[in-house]
């Protein structure tokens, strides 16, 4: 249904009275940005709040409209939001975009400052660097990486650097070429980690914030047919996890100066797990004691302890999602709520994390979204 200026003049009136009135017994929110594929229901990038005193999702809207904005990041200084348009076709080039916006932060809705071409087909991550100058993005369907310079305004620059990845490995149907999945800085802030399940590798550049570029370092080859997807990294620096998409597993690895030493790997899924399933997203707890991973399948969220002397990790524990392929999560900075997006039950569901233990707690209230892929907060 579209509205017609006099609807939409409205629509804003009303949302800008929410941001200026809580509601009543509401405690301390912040916005929740939701990217996600796009169709005749959900056009864009959803806004809502969420309560951290009780874990509510309410008052959702469309803040901006834009094609697939399937992964989102923000700034450091909370003034603007960048997503990637997981498109394959961008101006009559087979290629995808990324998208600036200005947060309005009484409102939650999103102004747009520009867009670009990410230089290849089904862009489906990016990141910034630690001080906020620079972007950096993956091209799951061209294999690619770029990045960009961000100016004293949020816009962002041409790609200053472009990458293509070559190789393939073992499994026919998916890893038949490169497909890099996800670009994450390391606390040096000197290089960045990218993971490409195409090929099984994870590929290092060093990166030059002031310049935007990246250049290639090297790489770590992981076991054949693992398909590595997203990276974390540990609050101390030291260490470093890799979610494997087609094998269920997670590598933990030593961090030091660009390189990557692998530990050990550990499943994601119990013993006697027989069904089809593929993993998403990881993520380490803010206190750098817990780690926790996403099964597509089993539509759960593997829990594991970390020994933060050797980096080394145990799986303790697997919490259904409450929904249907999990795709990213979020953790948002306090540590207290771990937010949920199933993609194919179009649901978002949020969790209590035991501030002792590092388990999930039964789902509080969620929301309903249209194809959910990516969460973000900003307070």
């Amino acid at each position: 249904m579209r509205f017609d200026g006099r609807m939409q003049f409205d629509r804003r009136q009303f949302v800008a009275l929410l941001a200026a009135t809580p509601a009543a017994g509401a405690g301390r929110q912040v916005w929740l940005y939701i990217g996600a594929y796009t169709n005749e229901r959900n056009r864009g990038i959803s806004a809502a709040r969420l309560d951290l005193d009780t874990g509510a999702i309410t008052d959702m809207f469309l803040a901006a409209e834009t094609p697939n904005p399937t992964f989102l990041e923000i700034h450091p200084n909370g003034q603007w939001l960048y997503a990637v348009n997981e498109i394959g076709n961008y101006e009559g080039r087979r290629e995808g975009s990324i998208t600036a916006y200005r947060i309005d932060r009484q409102t939650g809705r999103l102004e747009l400052l520009n867009r670009v071409s990410t230089k290849g087909p089904g862009p489906c991550h990016v990141n910034l660097d630690r001080t906020g100058r620079m972007a950096m993005i993956a091209n799951y369907g061209g294999g690619s990486v770029a990045s960009y310079r961000i100016g004293s305004d949020g816009h962002l620059s041409e790609a200053v650097s472009f990458f293509q990845h070559e190789g393939k490995s073992v499994n026919p149907k998916r890893q038949e070429a490169p497909h890099a999945h996800s670009v994450n800085p390391a606390p040096d802030n000197r290089f960045a980690v990218v993971c490409d399940l195409g090929t099984d590798e994870i590929v290092i550049y060093a990166i030059d914030p002031a310049a935007g570029s990246m250049a290639r370092h090297g790489a770590v080859k992981l076991a054949p047919g693992s398909g590595p997807r997203h990276f974390a990294f540990h609050p101390n620096g030291r260490f470093g996890y890799s979610v494997n998409e087609l094998l269920s597993t997670v590598t933990a690895f030593e961090y030091r100066a660009g390189a990557l030493k692998e530990i050990h790997t550990v499943p994601t899924l119990p013993p006697g797990f027989s069904g089809p399933n593929t993993t998403a997203e990881i993520r380490v707890h803010p206190n750098g004691r817990w780690l926790y991973a996403s099964n597509r399948g089993e539509d759960s969220i593997a829990f594991f302890t970390i020994d933060v002397r050797s980096g080394r990790i145990t799986r303790v524990e697997n919490t259904p999602t409450q929904g249907v392929m999990p795709r990213n999560f979020h953790i948002e900075p306090s540590g207290r709520w771990l937010l949920a997006a199933n993609q194919r039950s179009d649901n978002v569901a949020v969790f209590e994390i035991d501030a002792k233990t590092g388990r999930l707690l039964a789902a509080r209230q969620g929301i309903t979204a249209g194809q959910p892929v990516c969460l973000r907060t900003v307070g």
